[in-house]
Parts: structure tokens; C-alpha cells; sequence
């Protein structure tokens, strides 16, 4: 039996649900199966070909819903899971038992490993580390910005090869990790050193190029990344540099989207005034009510930065 695993890609809780749900699956499901996995990415073009569903059964975890008949599992906690209102509709009226749906959760893999706790009497005490560092990583609950961008922690590394790595041959190799091994056994693996050692020093210089770009005024930090090739970076940066900050908005280019990244400073005390998912929906985007991304096509520098910044002056009232 194959079961294909299709799943957020170069996201902490994206491998992390993978590699829970797969577990889970295999342990109580499908013994002996043999587990194929798809990195998604969020694009301003169609997000699901059908040749994805090869499996006999078939998953997406931490990712938008797919009408697909052929889908069995699917797992997703951001408040826009649903491509259009037909989408959600289709779901509400699904009767498998195998769909599950909760934006009030940080991270998808906690949420798979509640659901397979409580709905299936599920549990593996040896994955406790990854299912508590994974609610940490995306639902931003470092204890501060330092602790988020210093990278001293086997999960923050983690993140960083996971966020940073071409191509999913990395992300799936630390999937099937993270089904056994300890976060601190996999970011020890000579492998993945020899990968973070060169990201980190690239992740020292974002910080420096991110402080040269930025813009701070009014509570929202701006910069834009296209003429400096970023396709990413660590999305705590800012607030480590302007801890004043509530929130950051910035554009950058990758070989498949153009994109623009919103989210909030989570050592803010205020309540914030915005929710982000809601802004970024307008613009076809989405995501959770603290962060949120659009992604527009790739020659779409000029219509992201208009997007950008219409969204920094809503942001800055």
C-alpha cells in the first residue's frame, strides 16, 4: 500500500504534521505502507494537479482542503483552509470522519495529534518534543525575539534548514527523521550541520540587509527584499530589531511567486487591531489572524509593492 503525504513545504509544523500523521497512519492504519511525500507551496496559480493524489490513500496535512474524491485524510488549522466557499461547503458535508478542521489551534501538529488522541486512541510519548516545539515554532511562543533568531535550540536550526533548504529532498529526509529520531539527534546528524553551518551565516547577513531596508513608522515595519534576491528569512528578525514594532510587512521574489509576507510582533501586550488573514484574503492570500502572505505571479514585483503598501498604511491608520 502507498500512502502519498502532501504537505505545507519548507514550514516547522508543515514537516512536523507530516511526519506525526504519518506515524499515527501507520501505526494504527496501514501497517507497512509505504509513505510518499509532496511539498505545497502557496502559489497565485492553481494549488492542487490531480496527478497528486497517486496514493491509495491519499493525505494533506497544514495545507488548504482539496475537493479531490480521492483525498481520504486531510488535517489544516489556518483560518483561509478553503480555496473558495464551494470548498468549504464540500467539507461540511463530508462524512468520512477523516477531515478535521480547527483554526483555533497554533499548529497543525498538535491538532493531528489531539484528534489522534482523542478520536482514535492514538498517542506516541516519544514525539511529545516535536509535537511541543512545533506549537512553539508556529504559533510564535518563544519566550522572546532573541530566543527565536539566536537558533540555539535543536527546533530553531531545524527550522532554519527546513525554511532555507532548495527543493523538498531535505524537508522529506528530516520527515522520515522526525517519524523516530529526537529533534536533538536530528540537528546533531553531521547532514544536517553541514547544511545549517552556510545557512546560518546567510541568516546573519538577511539580519543585516533587513536593517538596512527597513523602515519603521508608526508601529509597522516595512522593507522590501527583490533587488536583494532574499527568498526568505527568519520572520522574527524585525521585532528583535524593533522590538517597538506591532507589525511588519515586507515583498520578495522566489523562482515561483512573488511574495508579501504580513505578520505581528507576539511580545506585543496590546491586543492587535488587525486580523492579518482577513487583510491578506482581499488580495487573495491568507493564513492566521497574527500572520499572513499573499503570493502573486512572479512578475508581479509592481502589484505585490502596490499590495504592500496599501496594506502598511491600513496597518498604520
Amino acid at each position: 500500500m502507498r500512502v502519498r503525504v502532501l504537505y505545507h513545504d519548507h514550514c516547522f509544523d508543515g514537516a512536523a504534521s507530516a511526519a506525526f500523521f504519518s506515524r499515527f497512519a501507520e501505526e494504527k492504519f496501514y501497517p507497512g505502507a509505504e509513505f510518499a511525500y509532496t511539498g505545497l507551496a502557496h502559489k497565485a496559480s492553481q494549488l492542487f494537479e490531480p496527478e497528486m493524489f497517486d496514493g491509495d490513500v491519499n493525505a494533506i496535512v497544514d495545507f488548504k482542503y482539496s475537493t479531490d474524491p480521492r483525498l481520504t485524510w486531510w488535517f489544516d488549522h489556518h483560518q483561509s483552509a478553503f480555496l473558495s466557499p464551494e470548498d468549504a461547503e464540500h467539507f461540511r458535508h463530508d462524512t468520512s470522519g477523516r477531515k478535521f478542521f480547527d483554526p483555533t489551534y497554533r499548529s497543525c501538529t498538535f491538532y493531528i495529534a489531539t484528534i489522534a488522541r482523542e478520536k482514535f486512541g492514538f498517542a506516541a510519548s516519544d514525539l511529545e518534543d516535536l509535537v511541543a516545539w512545533a506549537d512553539i515554532v508556529d504559533g510564535a511562543r518563544y519566550r522572546d525575539a532573541q530566543e527565536a533568531v539566536d537558533l540555539r535550540s535543536p527546533a530553531t536550526q531545524l527550522t532554519l534548514v527546513i525554511e532555507s533548504s532548495q527543493g523538498s529532498d531535505t524537508v522529506q529526509n528530516i520527515i522520515g527523521m522526525m517519524r523516530r529520531r529526537s529533534l536533538g539527534d536530528i540537528a546533531a546528524d553531521p547532514r544536517i550541520q553541514a547544511m545549517f553551518q552556510p545557512l546560518h551565516e546567510r541568516h546573519l547577513r538577511s539580519m543585516d540587509i533587513i536593517r538596512q531596508q527597513s523602515v519603521c513608522a508608526g508601529g509597522v515595519v516595512f522593507f522590501d527584499l527583490v533587488a536583494d534576491g532574499m527568498e526568505g528569512y527568519n520572520k522574527f528578525i524585525p521585532y528583535y530589531l524593533f522590538p517597538e514594532s506591532t507589525y511588519t510587512v515586507s515583498v520578495s521574489t522566489s523562482t515561483f511567486r512573488t511574495k508579501v509576507s504580513v505578520g505581528s510582533n507576539p511580545w506585543v501586550k496590546e491586543p492587535l487591531k488587525f486580523n492579518l488573514a482577513t487583510i491578506c484574503e482581499r488580495y487573495g492570500g491568507g493564513g492566521h489572524p497574527g500572520v499572513g502572505a499573499i503570493s502573486f505571479d512572479t512578475g508581479a514585483v509592481e502589484q505585490a509593492r502596490q499590495a504592500a503598501r496599501e496594506i502598511v498604511a491600513e496597518l498604520r491608520g
